[in-house]
């Protein structure tokens, strides 16, 4: 058989599979979570967290000129996900990461974790005030079924929102943050971007450059939905 250079990994396993690693890079010791996991020949393992530089990236492509340093970023969950993106926020130069869950101890663990640019806020006013950021990473709307109930009312009409939710690609949350005339960038950007490093990791190169992931994951969406 081959030999199986390394794996993804997806909720709710992040956390899990730091814990297998030897080496781990910056962000997912910092975020205390794992994405990719790559097997070196002499059976050790190396933990990285590419959901950080994912989501960052697809935020570029999609809300030219967002720029993590402008103001507070607002983080819904405390998971695997929540915490790659957090931890990358942090380190991108976001002033403040408001972490908001339904569950306030865990996202108080992570708060500890990243340091005293994060906080724990309740859902409410309060965290959407002045913030530049507002990222679903909880898998409320997964299928269609209602996200996180926010009007984004407090929030400045600059704030950029964003659904790491891929399925469906429009999710309620997106719709009702369009609606309030916010920019929008969507899950499966993000699902596209953090897949690079894994692919450069796996195959020793990056994706052809002629690929249109995009377009093949919508149509592969379109076929299972």
């Amino acid at each position: 058989g081959g030999v199986v250079r390394g794996i993804n990994v997806t909720i709710p396993f992040k956390e899990e599979a730091l814990a297998l690693a030897d080496t781990a890079d910056d962000l997912a010791r910092l975020s205390g979570a794992a994405n990719l996991l790559t097997f070196a020949p002499d059976g050790t393992i190396a933990a990285r967290n590419t959901d950080g530089p994912g989501m960052l990236a697809a935020l570029a492509l999609q809300a030219p000129g967002f720029d993590p340093a402008d103001g507070p970023a607002v983080i819904l969950g405390a998971g695997g996900a929540a915490r790659g993106a957090a931890a990358a926020l942090v380190l991108a130069g976001a002033p403040q990461v408001r972490l908001v869950n339904r569950t306030r101890a865990k996202a108080q663990a992570l708060a500890d974790a990243l340091g005293e640019k994060a906080a724990v806020f309740e859902e409410g006013p309060a965290a959407q005030e002045g913030a530049n950021l507002i990222v679903n990473a909880t898998s409320l709307g997964l299928g269609g079924g209602p996200g996180p109930e926010l009007d984004f009312t407090a929030a400045p009409k600059t704030a950029v929102v964003m659904d790491m939710v891929y399925k469906p690609l429009d999710t309620q949350f997106l719709q009702a943050a369009r609606a309030s005339g916010r920019r929008t960038v969507d899950g499966l950007e993000m699902l596209i971007r953090q897949a690079v490093p894994s692919f450069e990791a796996f195959f020793g190169q990056p994706p052809p450059a002629d690929l249109d992931v995009r377009a093949l994951a919508l149509k592969f969406l379109g076929a299972a939905a």
